[in-house]
């Protein structure tokens, strides 16, 4: 099931993301409700996104366009590159640790620094003692004075000398079985939707761009959620029948056989709209 806010994000994430890219409310109602959705949620979402500071609007006449804002940007480029470019990176085979003692007056804050450490790929050695395999000092810093906690917050970059292998530290303080369940249901549900499209594409059949804008959109929809319980580790670090590069691979079969309709049919509603 899609939720008007979540899809905000994915339709902005994937067709708006650039400096212009506005929206029509009167398009935003016509393309969501390709998958359901009411005109009154739809205006709730973008209501509620306004805000939170992630969509701006522009006034002409009557008629009102939404385009993101700063943080609205910079959080779908994130969340964009996590999806769409996954590190990559040789591990070097140290740590960066991230240690902290947050007072209780402080609990939010210190539950956002979980919550973002999480997002950015660490893995929890204990409650307070967070690793990762990659050099995110800037982005911790960030994080840190963001939040107001820099005394609270301690930095170390650290080879492991004993007594565990790395792949028992990962296990530990990541929860990869989950991930690759993930990738598992993501594959056992589009394979066949993939394989379907072949085919009909084989046999020279047309597929409307009203249809392309949906499968390209549902895909990347559900394909969104999945970096929030990826790490992206280095493969150094994973188990051997990891499914991460099958179901991105799938992903970008999927993309290269609706894309082109799909964005024929936005541009198709964004100008009449």
């Amino acid at each position: 099931m899609i939720y008007p806010q979540p899809a905000l994000l994915t339709l902005y994430g994937d067709y708006a993301r650039g400096s212009n890219g506005e929206i029509g409310i009167g398009s935003i109602v016509k393309l969501l409700g390709n998958f359901g959705l009411s005109e009154q949620s739809i205006r709730s979402a973008v209501s509620r996104m306004c805000h939170a500071n992630l969509l701006k609007v522009r006034k002409v006449g009557r008629k009102s366009y939404y385009s993101l804002t700063e943080d609205g940007r910079n959080l779908l480029t994130k969340s964009g590159q996590r999806i769409f470019w996954p590190k990559g990176i040789p591990w070097d085979s140290s740590w960066m640790i991230v240690t902290y003692s947050i007072p209780e007056q402080k609990r939010k804050a210190r539950d956002r620094l979980r919550t973002e450490l999480s997002w950015m790929g660490c893995g929890a050695l204990s409650d307070a003692t967070w690793i990762s395999p990659y050099d995110i000092t800037k982005e911790v810093e960030e994080l840190v004075e963001r939040l107001k906690i820099r005394n609270n917050v301690h930095i170390f970059h650290a080879k492991h000398l004993g007594f565990s292998d790395p792949k028992e530290i990962v296990s530990r303080s990541w929860n990869l079985n989950k991930t690759h369940e993930k990738y598992a249901s993501f594959l056992t549900r589009y394979r066949p939707k993939l394989e379907a499209l072949q085919k009909i594409i084989r046999s020279g059949k047309d597929i409307k761009p009203s249809e392309c804008f949906v499968e390209r959109f549902s895909i990347i929809h559900e394909y969104r959620k999945l970096p929030f319980f990826d790490p992206d580790l280095p493969k150094e670090l994973l188990p051997s029948k990891w499914l991460r590069p099958e179901a991105n691979t799938l992903f970008r079969e999927y993309l290269e056989l609706v894309t082109h309709k799909a964005k024929e049919y936005f541009n198709l509603v964004i100008s009449k709209y």
